[in-house]
């Protein structure tokens, strides 16, 4: 049987004399996986994570929100302990997620229209959707 490599398989293996040889770590990075869409599994996460709309307060909610406002204001010297919830904006899409903030009140700004929080979170007033706590007993 005449095989078409005879000649030329039991020759020795070819070194350049001029070239460095390749290290096998970088050899078996041209095998590596190829992410032809780079990005695309993030984007299609990110275009599946939900999130919730904004809750619009009706007259009869945002007045009883300013009655709160003005306890809170007239107790703050006691730091009260208030749960907070409001709804913070997401970054990259339409929408958002209400998050509920527990502690003692360090400063509420009517000016501008913000509550501050003695661990030093800033919360927007627009954006309150409830506060809860033993202050606001006496209004239930």
């Amino acid at each position: 049987m005449n095989n078409r490599y005879d000649e030329i398989i039991n020759l020795p293996h070819h070194v350049s004399k001029t070239r460095p040889q390749m290290p096998m770590s970088d050899r078996a990075a041209q095998f590596a996986p190829f992410a032809a869409l780079t990005g695309y599994e993030s984007a299609i996460k990110e275009t599946g994570r939900l999130t919730d709309e904004k809750i619009e307060l009706d007259e009869e909610s945002l007045t009883a929100l300013d009655m709160k406002y003005q306890l809170l204001m007239e107790a703050l010297d006691d730091a009260p302990e208030v749960t907070i919830t409001y709804f913070q904006p997401d970054e990259r899409k339409a929408g958002g997620k209400y998050i509920a903030a527990t502690g003692a009140v360090k400063k509420v700004d009517d000016f501008e229209r913000r509550i501050t929080m003695r661990d030093g979170t800033r919360i927007p007033m627009d954006d309150v959707l409830s506060i809860d706590g033993e202050l606001f007993s006496s209004l239930e």
